[in-house]
């Protein structure tokens, strides 16, 4: 079942977690995306940082003293541990896409724990900014205005075809799968047109085309939530 949102918005909103979150990662994220939500240890960052976030979501294990006191009023504790702390933020906001920083370039396992949660909520638009490349789950169609020769790589969660248009290596006849085939280090020619069958592919594209991809991901059509999701 789905947790009760507690950030309503219009605009995109930036998440931002505990991980590393460069200042300037932050300034371009807010640009794009002005509603600022911290997922616990991130409070710490956007205090740092002299910002104020709407909401602090998490389980607050990683919250400092000095966070907590400053964001007081904006605190929304979530006791249960069988969730990140991303999810838990992720689950409760209601935006039409949601750029999330400070959650890859870090540990592995958060950063994997992040790309789990993309497909575990197919339904809520979200993109992760990384270092040198961005990543989201593939809605179920997608229309990606990008240069050629631009990186486009697909990873897959879990079985599933993938009609494409303007893909250097064409991807209708293959069955992709986490344990076979993947889809990395392919390219495009032009602007790119994604169907995949179902859900579970993640798009990983390089980080200077984040405006085009956010614009992209917040057009396109969701994902109905997963039974019991």
């Amino acid at each position: 079942m789905s947790a009760g949102a507690v950030v309503h918005s219009k605009w995109p909103v930036t998440l931002l977690g505990g991980g590393v979150a460069p200042a300037d990662d932050v300034a371009t994220a807010l640009e794009l995306a002005p509603t600022l939500v911290a997922a616990d240890g991130g409070a710490g960052t956007a205090l740092a940082l002299g910002l104020r976030p709407e909401a602090v979501i998490g389980d607050m294990d990683s919250l400092s003293p000095e966070a907590a006191a400053a964001f007081a009023p904006c605190l929304h504790p979530v006791a249960e541990q069988d969730t990140t702390d991303f999810d838990k933020a992720l689950t409760r906001i209601e935006a039409p896409v949601v750029l999330a920083v400070g959650f890859a370039g870090g540990r592995l396992d958060h950063e994997l724990a992040a790309l789990h949660s993309l497909v575990l909520r197919a339904d809520r638009p979200c993109l992760l900014l990384g270092p040198d490349t961005l990543a989201f789950h593939a809605p179920p169609e997608i229309d990606l205005p990008l240069a050629p020769g631009t990186l486009v790589s697909i990873f897959p969660f879990a079985p599933l075809r993938l009609r494409s248009d303007g893909l250097r290596w064409p991807t209708d006849h293959l069955e992709f799968a986490p344990d076979r085939r993947i889809g990395t280090s392919n390219e495009a020619a032009g602007p790119v047109r994604l169907r995949p069958s179902t859900r579970g592919a993640l798009v990983i594209l390089p980080r200077a085309t984040l405006p085009l991809a956010l614009d992209s991901l917040r057009a396109a059509p969701r994902w109905p939530p997963a039974p019991g999701g």
